[in-house]
Formats: structure tokens, sequence, C-alpha cells
């Protein structure tokens, strides 16, 4: 939805660097669905096919978050594979985490949607009250790197939510909840081409539907026929879409040195 600028670079000082973040093109987009709906189904994978539990899942799940994090804090410029295993790494731990919020400590799908969403508005205005810019145009400091994630694993745990409310609690059914997020998208889509609504607020309304867009699409695959999905299972479904997103990761890996040639 934000179109910034090259994301390569070298440090300018110790506490800033250069954007440290991909162009958003419609490319990115593809690539974030498939990242996050393979969040939902690796998490399920692990936490329910493997039977290893939600909290349990979300531990090692978040330890995942953090070795990517740091790794990708360590780096100064753009570095495709490495930004994507963050998103991937808060799409999965999202999904255990939203898991254990809804069904082990029994919130429910509204009350944890509604406590996640309140938890990403905090962090937003906190970061509009401190740094006075929501822009992921000029991510150039340690604190603003570190809200930026912090928003993006709430906002992937919140989609969880939203997309499990959608499925199983609306009445839509995974289908029908997929199909009301597309078009809840697609409506954003409309407000960026052609109103003048803030291309930020635009971004982050799409940043969060493409997860709960992501956990419908994983439940569909992954769910059997009798509960109204196409039944390839999480094993399936989470070897395909890793070839898939890995195939997008190559292609933007190879963009990358081309641009910055």
């Amino acid at each position: 939805m934000v179109a910034p600028q090259n994301a390569t670079g070298t440090p300018t000082r110790d506490n800033e660097f250069v954007s440290k973040l991909p162009q958003i093109t419609i490319f990115f987009w593809i690539m974030k669905i498939c990242a996050t709906t393979l969040g939902e189904t690796a998490g399920d994978l692990l936490s329910m096919t493997l039977d290893v539990g939600y909290a349990l899942s979300s531990v090692i799940l978040i330890g995942f978050f953090f070795v990517t994090l740091f790794a990708q804090f360590a780096v100064h410029r753009h570095h495709p594979l490495l930004y994507w295993s963050v998103i991937l790494s808060t799409s999965t731990a999202g999904t255990t985490m939203s898991d254990y919020m809804d069904r082990t400590l029994e919130l429910g799908y509204l009350k944890g949607s509604a406590i996640l969403l309140a938890i990403l508005v905090a962090i937003l205005v906190f970061w509009r009250l401190t740094v006075r810019d929501l822009s992921v145009v000029n991510i150039r400091t340690r604190k603003v790197e570190s809200l930026y994630w912090a928003a993006i694993l709430c906002s992937n745990t919140l989609g969880t939510a939203l997309g499990d409310f959608l499925a199983d609690d609306s009445g839509l059914g995974f289908g029908g909840g997929a199909l009301l997020i597309s078009s809840l998208i697609g409506l954003t889509v409309v407000g960026y081409r052609f109103t003048s609504i803030s291309r930020v607020a635009l971004f982050w309304v799409a940043f969060v539907l493409t997860r709960p867009f992501g956990a419908t699409m994983g439940d569909l695959l992954t769910k059997s026929h009798e509960n109204g999905g196409f039944g390839f299972g999480t094993v399936g479904s989470s070897a395909v879409l890793a070839v898939l997103l890995g195939v997008f990761v190559v292609h933007a890996m190879r963009t990358h040195r081309a641009l910055a040639a």
C-alpha cells in the first residue's frame, strides 16, 4: 500500500541506519499472504498435529521469533531471506499465542481479538506520540524498528483470532470468512487508488487484514471436508506453502541484488 524508497544502504551513525525493509509492492502483499497462511498451517502442525500443545508451541515459536529478530537487528541493510524469516516467525508464533489465549485460557475469539486490538492500538499510539511518524518508509532507528516488529507480531496474533472468529463463531465458515476479508482488502485497495486516505493508515489496515485472510485460507486448506475445508492437512499444506514462499524469497533476493548492483 505504501511505496517506500529502496531498502539498501549502510549505517550512518551508531543509533541511526537506513531502512532495512523491502519495497511495498503488490509482490510484497502476495508474499505476506503466503507467509501468514504458512504461519497458520505450520503453527497448527506444531501445536495440534504433533500434539505439542499451544503453550509449549508458543514458547518454542517465540524463541524462534527472537532468534530471527536479533539477526534482523544485527544487519545494516535489507536481506529478503532474513526479513521474511522474521515475518514467518511472527505469523507462526501469533497463531499459537492466539490459540493459547482463546482456547486454553478460554477467553474466546471475540474477547481475545478485542484484547489484541487494544494492544496493537496502544503500540501504534505510543509510536505516533514518541516518534511523530508511523511511516514504514523511514524506519532508521532501533527504537522504531523495535516498535515496527512489535506491531507486526501483535497484528499477526490479532489476525489469527479474527480469522478464527469469522470461521468458527460468526457462522461464515472458512470460505465465507476468506471472502469477507478479501472484500475488505479490496476496499482498502480502492481507498489507496481513489482516495486521499492516509497511506500509513491504509498500510496498517492492509497488514492486519492479510493475516485473518491467511488464517482462514490456512484453515480452509487443512480442515477436513466434513468441517468445510479442502482436507489437505497441516503437513501437506505447510509443505506446499513453504516451497511457494521459498520460490518468492529467491525471486526477491535476485531482484534485490539486481537493484543493488
